[in-house]
């Protein structure tokens, strides 16, 4: 392919609606040899960057090229591990565009925030690279959706950063769920019980910042991409833009979305669920946040249930747990590495179930070798994988978006028409008391239930539901209706 120009591929890129690869690199085609050296553009270099700098940064034949965010801050403490381990030196950008015109380039590596990732796999896989995208792949359903078509048209190898499905012992409790052994799966419960936060950005009260001109290293406008124009204030740059709308999903898609990964994964053959209904709320004394710091939500598969309970406040732990997974079968529960058969409080060894996916190593490493090797059926966490339990958080979060603030009751648990979504609501009340939250019976937020349409990905008959299946995106950063 001959190379096309840079006024051409911004245009393009623009638009969203190119229908070929552009570029192109020289794994695109051929399978690579170890030997062969795969550069590498980082995306996203606060918080989590650091980690993808740091697993690059041990791989041989592996050179991070570029080191992309608008916040030119960021650059020089990983400019300077990259000095020190003698690799070649980055090139620093504040626009992953720029980037994406070089042929040579490889893969990019996405740990922006979460409103970015898409439209940068999107960007990238258009352009001919290979992607690891951080959790959640997606900001809405419809995205995801069509990052993963684009990833399937361009041929692409796209991971996604759910680092449980490199560890075998998840594996091998799936195993377990399938084979009965135990009796029927009832509940597959995810935890994401967090009280404080990175660089003591809490999950509470984040208190208000007023509006101010961005810090002179910032391009503000980059950063905002698919988000709506808006003025800049301290409660977004770094981190606390996960409590945002438009620009995170909660606690449920920042740590959160890890257990869910994990509580679908181990429901036997799991994608969408029947429905979902949440209740919670934000309880951090009017602050400028936006997302609930307490939220349970409860999606139906059928015989099995997957609730997934989200604290933002000091909580105690349940069955041991306060972020990880509980399995709720027939004859006892899974939790913390033991068996509790029904009717016991000891634990034992849980059952061995031989699984038929060997799992292990690193999961950047995973996806490096799968890169060289084109094969995307031996990623551990594949974009699809990731599409799917993405869209659970997102789902969550719209039933609580698309609800009512209605009286505490423990029968509020029945909307969800079973014992376990009525046990999680009343362990919530207690554990906002105990957090000196006033829990008054006027500050509960009880959601929408939504029936999915697991084949349209969409909600029956409920128009206003479906409307927050996309956004509304800015000019230069909108994420096609579709692919073709």
């Amino acid at each position: 392919m001959s190379r096309v120009s840079r006024r051409k591929f911004l245009q393009t890129s623009l638009a969203v609606a190119a229908t070929a690869t552009i570029g192109g690199t020289k794994s695109s085609a051929r399978v690579m040899g170890a030997n062969d050296r795969i550069r590498i553009a980082v995306a996203g270099l606060n918080g989590r960057g650091g980690s993808h700098v740091g697993a690059y940064l041990g791989m041989k034949n592996v050179e991070i090229a570029y080191l992309v965010d608008p916040h030119k801050g960021t650059y020089k403490k990983h400019a300077d591990a990259i000095a020190k381990k003698g690799a070649p030196a980055a090139t620093t950008l504040t626009d992953i565009r720029k980037a994406l015109e070089d042929k040579e380039l490889n893969a990019v590596s996405i740990a922006t925030p979460n409103h970015w990732h898409a439209l940068m796999t999107i960007w990238a896989c258009e352009a001919g690279k290979d992607v690891y995208v951080e959790k959640p792949m997606s900001h809405n359903i419809h995205e995801g959706r069509i990052a993963v078509q684009m990833a399937r048209k361009h041929k692409r190898i796209v991971q996604h950063g759910t680092q449980s499905r490199s560890t075998q012992s998840w594996e091998d409790l799936a195993a377990l769920a399938k084979s009965g052994k135990l009796g029927k799966l009832l509940v597959s419960r995810g935890l994401c019980y967090k009280d404080g936060g990175i660089g003591g950005s809490t999950r509470g009260d984040i208190g208000t910042k007023a509006a101010k001109a961005p810090p002179a290293d910032l391009d503000f406008n980059i950063w905002l991409g698919p988000a709506q124009e808006q003025a800049y204030h301290e409660n977004l740059v770094h981190y606390r833009w996960h409590w945002f709308w438009e620009f995170g999903n909660g606690d449920a898609g920042n740590q959160g979305v890890h257990q869910m990964d994990i509580a679908r994964w181990l429901i036997p053959g799991a994608t969408w669920p029947k429905s979902v209904i949440s209740f919670g709320g934000r309880y951090a004394n009017g602050d400028q946040g936006e997302t609930p710091n307490a939220l349970v939500s409860v999606f139906d598969y059928g015989e099995t249930q997957l609730i997934f309970e989200t604290r933002g406040l000091k909580s105690p732990g349940f069955r041991g747990q306060s972020v990880g997974n509980i399995l709720h079968f027939e004859e006892g529960v899974v939790a913390g590495g033991k068996f509790y058969p029904k009717g016991k409080a000891d634990g034992e060894a849980i059952p061995k179930v031989k699984a038929d996916v060997t799992r292990g190593g690193d999961h950047f490493a995973n996806f490096i070798d799968c890169v060289r090797s084109r094969d995307g059926a031996k990623l551990h966490a594949e974009i699809e994988v990731g599409h799917y339990s993405s869209g659970l958080c997102h789902l969550g979060n719209l039933s609580y978006r698309l609800g009512k603030d209605s009286e505490f009751d423990a029968k509020l648990g029945k909307i969800a028409g079973n014992d376990s979504g009525t046990d999680a609501l009343e362990r919530m009340g207690e554990h906002l008391k105990d957090s000196g939250i006033k829990f008054d019976g006027k500050n509960l937020r009880v959601g929408r239930k939504l029936d999915f349409d697991a084949k349209t990905e969409t909600f029956n008959k409920d128009a206003e539901a479906n409307a927050l299946l996309t956004r509304k995106y800015r000019k230069g950063f909108a994420v096609p209706d579709k692919v073709v």
